[in-house]
């Protein structure tokens, strides 16, 4: 089953590709590809308006890079917390559950950090 996978980065790296495949590394969690299409088609317009980078710092975007890697930044952290849980309001996912416990993980860590 084809997979996607979430994990923290610690700090951002100015100008580091993070197109290498490293689960392990960031402690990643999986929610299955049905679901990120089912996502991304239900909640896009919202996803739209979260600012991301694709692959490296210096590639901005918005959303998620469909088959990419997409760099959530410490600021866009909670607004996209709150897309999924509104997802998983419908959806009532044991991985979305997972994601939104790292997207809140993630927020404590930076917010000790800084």
């Amino acid at each position: 089953m084809a997979k996607h996978d979430f994990g923290i980065i610690d700090s951002f790296e100015e100008n580091k590709w993070y197109s290498v495949y490293e689960p392990e590394k960031y402690n990643c969690i999986s929610v299955s590809d049905d679901l990120i299409k089912e996502l991304i088609i239900k909640f896009n317009d919202e996803l739209m308006t979260i600012k991301t980078y694709f692959q490296v710092t210096t590639q901005p975007g918005t959303g998620l890079d469909y088959n990419g890697v997409t760099l959530v930044p410490p600021e866009s952290l909670r607004q996209f917390r709150d897309i999924i849980i509104k997802a998983n309001s419908q959806y009532q996912s044991q991985e979305l559950k997972l994601l939104i416990e790292k997207v809140l993980y993630a927020e404590w860590e930076y917010k000790g950090n800084t």
